[in-house]
């Protein structure tokens, strides 16, 4: 994918760093805060994602970068400059807006081609510049078309078109896949990135869907009731989940209680006690006493019942679903997800088992 060629003015620039500092949103005289003393580094070139359910803050966020709702506190910083009190278009920030919001009566150029008329381009600049930004993804063959004549994810490349051609410092998707189906998320989200790493841009991209946030991502940043839950790499976030909550929402989890009978610390494991098994887990923060870990389903191992070092088990309920077999077994501990890849022998309901766990497997949560 070539990169659209930038202004020497735009090229000085590069892309911006966005810093959220303290940040607090409310709306009118209510108490509760939409966003809570938010602090966060978006860090230049790089695509973060805001992730989290309905209602916790997400969107918000991304529209105060865009300016398009003021900060009640604390300070956002563009390149480097204060902008909490600056309007939308005095902030060189460019969204992709779930609907898309494309112009219905005007043509794919007509729509791309606006946003430079309305920031007083020569007229002569213009065709050009837009004709470069539909080669670059794919869309000039389709310049003469309406809205209602393209399908969703080429309405989806519009908006994106119609967006990146005013080469702004900081790209912002609000849901931007919503309106596709699965298949095609697939697709588009991968033409993002792949947009996202050829132009160099900073981009800050919302969505509740977990999968699309690990495919996309250099930063995940969980949010949950207004506040930032956790914030790391994709790999950290689903590996190393800090909370119930994230170990729950990034993927699927078994949480379970354990006791904490060696906290670590200075590059030692901890060891928890999980039913009568004793395992070594990541270092905590230094108490011991009742906990929860968190096991992914993928990395608990189905053995023979009996096997030595492992946890009594016996199969509730097994479902082929096409790549892998998923059970449900019931332990002492109560019920796990367990999820195998060898679907030729399925474990039969009723069949006991023992359930194992390798070093890295079970991760201590802090709450």
């Amino acid at each position: 994918m070539k990169p659209v060629a930038r202004s020497a003015e735009r090229n000085n620039k590069g892309p911006a760093r966005v810093v959220f500092d303290q940040v607090t949103k409310r709306y009118g005289s209510s108490t509760v805060a939409a966003v809570d003393r938010v602090s966060l580094d978006f860090p230049a070139g790089k695509l973060v994602t805001l992730l989290g359910p309905s209602g916790c803050g997400k969107t918000t966020t991304l529209r105060m970068i865009a300016g398009l709702e003021m900060a009640s506190s604390g300070r956002i910083l563009i390149g480097g400059d204060d902008v909490t009190k600056l309007p939308a278009t005095a902030r060189d920030v460019s969204m992709v807006f779930q609907s898309y919001a494309l112009f219905p009566h005007m043509t794919v150029m007509e729509n791309v081609s606006y946003g430079l008329k309305m920031s007083g381009f020569a007229k002569d600049a213009i065709v050009p510049k837009a004709n470069d930004v539909l080669k670059q993804l794919g869309l000039d063959a389709l310049a003469a078309r309406y809205p209602n004549e393209l399908s969703g994810g080429q309405q989806q490349r519009v908006a994106v078109a119609r967006a990146i051609v005013l080469e702004p410092r900081v790209l912002l998707f609000d849901e931007p896949l919503s309106n596709l189906d699965a298949k095609l998320r697939r697709y588009v989200r991968q033409e993002i990135r792949d947009l996202q790493q050829a132009l160099g841009l900073t981009v800050v991209y919302v969505t509740h869907d977990q999968e699309e946030a690990l495919a996309v991502s250099d930063t995940i940043v969980v949010m949950n009731n207004a506040v930032i839950a956790q914030t790391g790499t994709p790999r950290e976030l689903h590996d190393l989940p800090q909370t119930r909550f994230v170990a729950d929402f990034i993927g699927e989890a078994n949480v379970l209680p354990c006791e904490v009978v060696s906290a670590g610390g200075d590059g030692k494991p901890a060891q928890v006690r999980l039913g009568g098994l004793t395992l070594q887990t990541n270092a905590c923060d230094g108490t011991t006493g009742q906990r929860h870990v968190a096991v992914r389903p993928n990395r608990v191992s189905l053995q023979p019942a009996g096997s030595p070092h492992t946890l009594e088990a016996t199969v509730q309920k097994a479902t082929y679903v096409g790549e892998r077999m998923e059970y449900i077994v019931q332990t002492a501990l109560g019920e796990l997800f367990v999820t195998a890849a060898e679907t030729d022998k399925p474990i039969a309901a009723g069949t006991s088992v023992a359930l194992g766990f390798g070093v890295g497997d079970v991760v201590l949560l802090r709450d």
